[in-house]
Parts: structure tokens; sequence; C-alpha cells
């Protein structure tokens, strides 16, 4: 399997040091996490029917035409490539890994195409994968630009997927709205925004005949009850969802204003930074050894994401140990 943040328990044993004393930045999950209801009584008893009050609550919160819970978006992520035949894939570089993953691993050709290309080779693909905005960059395309993809691949018989798992912050970047329309698919998490990870429920926004489909696929109960009522409460609240996305607006802009006071020219989103960094495995062993676990990405992107504290605790032990790094760079 390929790596990804949150992986705590490898850091724990690797520097020696207890789950407890370590400050988790390694993710983009929102710190303060949606506040979770008392579950039924018989909530672990009953099989999971399928809920259609949660799928109102999620097509009204994200203004989507219809939508599919799934088990994370990574369970449609695996499905998706199962549902085509052998088909010429562009998937946006860099960007969470995966998507290039899953299309291979299914029997696929795929191309991983840096965003500043991609607009020269949608012809030549069946389906584009992008995350909008990017993981880990934080870059973003224009809903115009998109659904202009979207069309031009759909006269075809193509996918236009856009990953929207962190565009809660930034609503008017969506084209959620709009997947009514065949070959449009869009994706949404409420892992991020509500700092739910651990429930592993995910949506899909697509055209009625291919989420049938897709469901037909994952099979029946593929969302357990009790994620299903957690959720439902999560995505009615708006009083809590306007407040949080107010509060991680300030946070992500406080974070990356802490960076650049270090030198550091991150860009990103609301719940994480990220930027190039020269020597990325040499700052994430200092990060560790000050017991702050980072995201690296050695390969492609060769840089380090950052996601946001969660008290003021946590912002001085920070603050503390990117003051140290840049001590440490500037005495060599």
């Amino acid at each position: 399997m390929l790596e990804h943040g949150g992986n705590l328990r490898d850091a724990a044993a690797g520097f020696n040091r207890p789950l407890a004393q370590w400050l988790d930045l390694s993710t983009g999950i929102n710190p303060r996490h949606y506040p979770v209801p008392p579950l039924a009584p018989n909530a672990w008893h009953r099989l999971p029917e399928a809920s259609a009050e949660l799928v109102e609550a999620a097509q009204a919160c994200y203004d989507a035409p219809r939508m599919l819970p799934v088990a994370g978006t990574q369970a449609v992520i695996q499905a998706l490539p199962r549902l085509r035949p052998r088909a010429q894939v562009i998937v946006a570089a860099p960007s969470y890994a995966e998507h290039a993953y899953c299309w291979t691993q299914a029997g696929h050709a795929v191309r991983e195409i840096p965003y500043d290309r991609l607009a020269r080779n949608i012809e030549e693909a069946d389906v584009v994968v992008v995350c909008n905005p990017n993981n880990p960059t934080g870059e973003r395309i224009a809903p115009q630009v998109l659904l202009g993809w979207a069309e031009s691949l759909a006269a075809r018989g193509g996918w236009l997927i856009v990953d929207e798992a962190f565009a809660d912050t930034t609503p008017e970047i969506s084209v959620v709205r709009w997947t009514d329309r065949p070959g449009l698919i869009v994706f949404r998490s409420v892992g991020k925004f509500f700092g739910l990870a651990g429930l592993r429920l995910g949506f899909v926004a697509a055209h009625e005949r291919l989420l049938l489909e897709l469901a037909e696929y994952l099979g029946p109960w593929s969302v357990c009850g009790p994620a299903q009522d957690i959720g439902d409460a999560a995505l009615r609240d708006t009083q809590w969802q306007q407040a949080t996305r107010k509060q991680l607006v300030h946070d992500g802009e406080r974070l990356h204003h802490l960076l650049a006071a270090y030198g550091i020219h991150a860009s990103g989103t609301a719940l994480f930074q990220w930027w190039p960094e020269p020597q990325p495995e040499v700052f994430k062993e200092h990060m560790a050894r000050n017991g702050i676990w980072v995201r690296l990405f050695p390969d492609k992107a060769r840089g380090i994401r950052l996601g946001l504290p969660g008290n003021e605790t946590d912002w001085q032990r920070l603050q503390e140990a990117l003051a140290a790094w840049t001590s440490q760079k500037g005495s060599k």
C-alpha cells in the first residue's frame, strides 16, 4: 500500500517516543472535529439500511443534484477504474497518489501531467482526474475550465473526475452542482473539513446511471449505521459549518504567515500548507526529533505538507521547532 499521512504509530516506533507526546501535522484533517452526538442504543445492532435522510442532507449541504454515500472516498477511488474498459487516463500531478495508483492497478494507461500542462492534453484522454483544490499544492482550477473539460470528455464517452475533498472552505470553486451532466464525477469527504476521518464517510456525485452502477458494484451495507447517523447530524449543522469555515480560513492564513516568518514560502488551503523543500528528509527528521510529525513527499513533489495545530500550545510548539530549524540551517 502507498504511504499516507496519519501513520503516527510508525513515528512513535521509529523515534521511540510515546504516541501521547506527538503533535501530528501530517494530515490535512481539521484538528477541531465535529462534536459527535450520542448514538441510538441500537446503532450497532441493526444492519445499516440506506438512509434517504443522509442523502438529502448531503445534497443540501453540497448543493448537489444526486449523491451516493460511500465508505470514504477511497472506496470510490478504488471502484471507478473497475467500471471502465482499458482507458487513457491523465491524473494531475503532483496529486493524491491513490488516484494514479488505482487506475494503474486496474490496467489502464496512466500519465501524470503537471497542472499547467493539463489543458493541452485533455483531447488525448478518456479519463482526467484532478483534485480541486489540489492535494498537496493547493492549486485551483476555475469551475468554468473544469466544465469545459467535462463537456469535451463527455462528448466521446469520457469522464472528468474532480476530487473536492478540500473544497469545503472554498465552495465557490466546486462543480458539484453540475453533476447531473454525463461524464462529470465529483467526490466530497466528511473526513477533512468535519475532522471525522475515522468515520470513513464520503460521497460521490454523478449522473444517475453511473451512481446506480457504482452502488451495484459496491454492494449492500457499504456505509455503517453509526457513520450514517453522525454524518447526517454534521451535514445538517449549518451553524457549526459556518463558524468552522471562518475559523479554518483564519488558521490557514496564520500557518501561512508563520511559515513565511521563517523563510518558507508555502501554498495550500485553509487546512494545510505545502512547499517544495530542498531538504525534505532532513526537515522531516528535524521535526520528528521535536515530536512533530509532518508529511514528506519524496518523489515527484519533493516537498513538505503541514496541517493545522489545534491549540495555542501546539502553535507554540511548532513555532519553536521552526525557529530551531532556521537556526540550524543558518549555522551551516
